[in-house]
């Protein structure tokens, strides 16, 4: 299986597939595809995590996506400006934030998680639901903004900025710690908790997040009078 990922700052990426290689998406990924690929719709797993997968912010249902001959093409778009980073997972495991999942092929599992701690869980990255891809293969994740990757060393900490936190390593340890000082809380604008990563391990962050994005364009959306 190769991929080409294109489109800058509106990225998609196109998948080209030789006879019987499969790739899963969420329903409705797919942008364009060639003629010779089949689809088959359904709950991926059984419906406990068809309802995990829309917990975590992707569909219930799922479309597996099969080249029926060589040289088939099957392209899959991202829904919000930023980044598609494509990770082969092979013998590795990643926490993702939610709705992080593009596609990928048939060996890698995907997953609802929950980090470990009540603390980072409830107050930590992308909230108290995240997602979890491990298996054979590559997975395509969908990211807000631009993305830096770093790779940690054993021990190293890293503070980031609540929602900013992309995927990472599922061996990197993620906690959150309340900001200290009254005029951090109030005046900060960091919210009241803010994660911190450990290595050792790899840890993807994003520069920008949807409910970020919202907030700065809501007082310029017209709102509708009684």
């Amino acid at each position: 299986m190769r991929y080409e990922i294109f489109g800058d700052n509106l990225p998609a990426v196109t998948i080209y597939l030789d006879k019987g290689e499969s790739i899963y998406t969420q329903s409705g990924g797919m942008i364009w595809m060639t003629s010779d690929i089949s689809m088959e719709t359904n709950m991926k797993g059984g419906l406990m995590k068809g309802l995990g997968r829309m917990i975590s912010g992707d569909s219930l249902f799922m479309a597996t996506y099969t080249a029926m001959s060589h040289g088939q093409e099957l392209t899959l778009g991202s829904s919000f400006p930023g980044h598609i980073a494509a990770l082969d997972i092979t013998g590795n495991s990643y926490i993702c934030q939610k709705s992080a999942f593009l596609g990928a092929q048939t060996g890698v599992g995907l997953k609802v998680t929950v980090p470990k701690g009540l603390k980072a869980g409830l107050f930590g990255g992308e909230g108290f639901i995240m997602q979890s891809v491990s298996g054979t293969g590559y997975v395509f994740l969908e990211f807000d903004g631009s993305v830096k990757e770093l790779d940690l060393a054993p021990g190293e900490k890293l503070i980031v900025d609540t929602g900013n936190v992309a995927a990472y390593e599922e061996r990197v340890k993620y906690s959150a710690e309340m900001v200290k000082g009254f005029a951090n809380v109030l005046f900060g604008g960091e919210g009241l908790f803010l994660t911190t990563l450990e290595g050792p391990g790899k840890v993807y962050l994003q520069t920008m997040t949807m409910p970020s994005f919202v907030e700065r364009i809501a007082p310029y959306i017209p709102k509708k009078n009684n």
